[in-house]
């Protein structure tokens, strides 16, 4: 099962730096509106991930 789970963190932690990528290119307010509320749902998903141990953060 720990090996699920790390699967799942590096998978979070690599959407998440995607989305930074994105969002340091958008063109739009909308666009970087979208980008921040998708990095905020993902960094949610992971600190559950991680379970209460929020000093491992995506890269």
């Amino acid at each position: 099962m720990s090996d699920l789970r790390d699967l799942l963190i590096r998978g979070s932690e690599k959407v998440i730096g995607h989305y930074r990528v994105l969002l340091a290119n958008a063109k739009t307010e909308s666009e970087r509106q979208f980008y921040r509320s998708r990095i905020e749902r993902e960094q949610h998903l992971l600190d559950e991930l991680l379970g209460g141990f929020p000093d491992r953060v995506a890269a």
